[in-house]
């Protein structure tokens, strides 16, 4: 079967040259505030001890506390828990009603989205069989000029995470934003960013930032001990390969609704959302996010090559603060942003700093600043996170409360999740 230059070519032409339509803006506007069930099956639902290590280690994370479930029994959680930032992946569909189609939000098929950055607030850790559900909404819209892509739209999503007793987990709220690829193409800003090269002494460098890195683990971190300004350590991700991101896949990012198939369901999700994919080289259509494996369609949108997930950092920053705070802490909120393209070949080097510390409802908080900078000495990611920890006069580091409305918001939900459930069953 063979497929003619000319035909590939128009079609690749047309994908690039997408717009941002009034439509879509106009639906979103119509959808803010407006909550929904997440009906998305993702490819784990219910954490186990092998989902909670695989995630861990997709992400280059060996803590005990969620690789080994003796270990987890010797501390104050009882038992192994999930990396916090688990929530980000798990999800099970809740039943929920229909919303009007005039409610759902755009579509903004055929441009490009990529995550900015994102606040996660966290009430509750994640157990092993602990099933996840979400709520979701659009909380914001707001229309731009990027410098680097001309148009675009920023999008904050909120979702509500919630487990099978209907216990607020989290909310995370994700900034994206959607770019037209033919403005990103013509801007260019980044197309001529220089490939890296390193020599045995370079690696060898890295390798000793590797081997200084480990978990406090169960020695706590007392809120008395932690003085405002003092350095938290040097942690290293990289050199960024695609072995990376199929890494990260494999332990459980599916990147769902639109996700990653192969044969007859890569087929059926052609037909779902045809303009998620866009031809390759060789005539073949291809999901359009293998920006981040595929340098020659990176290379298509103003990319010198294929660049990380942004939700792939937000995991590093997490592991970062984990790696620092102890066994005992919980990291009550992050928010990160990220400033520029982690692209295949790029070190980051993660460093932070105590801002202050407080007590607050009870908990003994303290707040850090975290900065991501890649081996050209720009920083490509900056965080600030507030951390629960033990304390020596208070005891073990408390959890917060959860908003009584986003607790009755949850119950409403699940509840009616039970009864479109008893429905279909009866």
């Amino acid at each position: 079967m063979t497929q003619s230059t000319d035909s590939t070519e128009e079609r690749f032409k047309e994908a690039i040259e997408a717009e941002i339509s009034e439509e879509d803006l106009a639906k979103d506007r119509a959808a803010l505030g407006i909550w929904s069930a997440s009906k998305h099956q993702e490819w784990i639902s219910t954490a186990t001890g092998e989902t909670i290590r695989n995630f861990a280690n997709s992400y280059g994370d060996d803590n005990p506390l969620y690789t080994d479930p003796e270990y987890g029994k010797r501390t104050r959680w009882g038992s192994q828990v999930a990396p916090q930032i688990m929530a980000a992946i798990l999800n099970a569909p809740l039943r929920g009603d229909k919303l009007p189609k005039e409610l759902r939000g755009g579509s903004y098929r055929g441009i490009h989205a990529f995550v900015s950055g994102g606040t996660w607030d966290w009430y509750r850790p994640i157990y092993p069989g602990d099933t996840l559900y979400s709520f979701s909404g659009l909380e914001s819209v707001e229309v731009k000029q990027s410098e680097f892509a001309g148009r675009s739209v920023i999008r904050v999503l909120r979702d509500v995470k919630m487990n099978q007793r209907a216990e607020v987990v989290g909310v995370y709220r994700t900034l994206v934003i959607y770019t037209e690829r033919k403005k990103a193409k013509e801007k260019g800003k980044y197309k001529n960013v220089e490939a890296p090269s390193y020599t045995k002494e370079d690696i060898a460098a890295l390798d000793e930032i590797y081997s200084a890195e480990k978990p406090r683990g169960a020695e706590p971190r007392y809120w008395e001990d932690v003085v405002v300004g003092e350095d938290m350590g040097k942690m290293a991700k990289g050199p960024l390969t695609t072995t990376d991101m199929v890494v990260f896949h494999a332990g459980g990012y599916g990147f769902v609704p639109y996700g990653l198939k192969t044969g007859r369901l890569a087929y059926k999700n052609r037909q779902r959302i045809p303009a998620f994919f866009i031809d390759n080289e060789y005539g073949v259509p291809d999901v359009a996010q293998r920006v981040h494996w595929d340098n020659e369609w990176a290379k298509a949108i103003g990319n010198p090559r294929a660049y990380d997930y942004g939700v792939l950092r937000e995991c590093w920053i997490h592991h970062f603060l984990t790696d620092w705070m102890g066994d005992g802490a919980f990291v009550v909120r992050q928010h990160d942003e990220i400033r520029r393209f982690n692209y295949q070949g790029d070190i980051q080097y993660l460093t932070g700093k105590v801002q202050g510390k407080r007590q607050e409802d009870g908990l003994m908080l303290v707040d850090v600043a975290v900065e991501v900078t890649n081996q050209r000495g720009e920083t490509t990611a900056q965080a600030d996170a507030t951390i629960s920890l033990p304390s020596r006069e208070h005891g073990a580091a408390m959890l917060p409360e959860v908003p009584v409305e986003l607790k009755r918001d949850a119950v409403r939900m699940f509840e009616r999740h039970g009864e479109l459930l008893g429905e279909q069953q009866r």
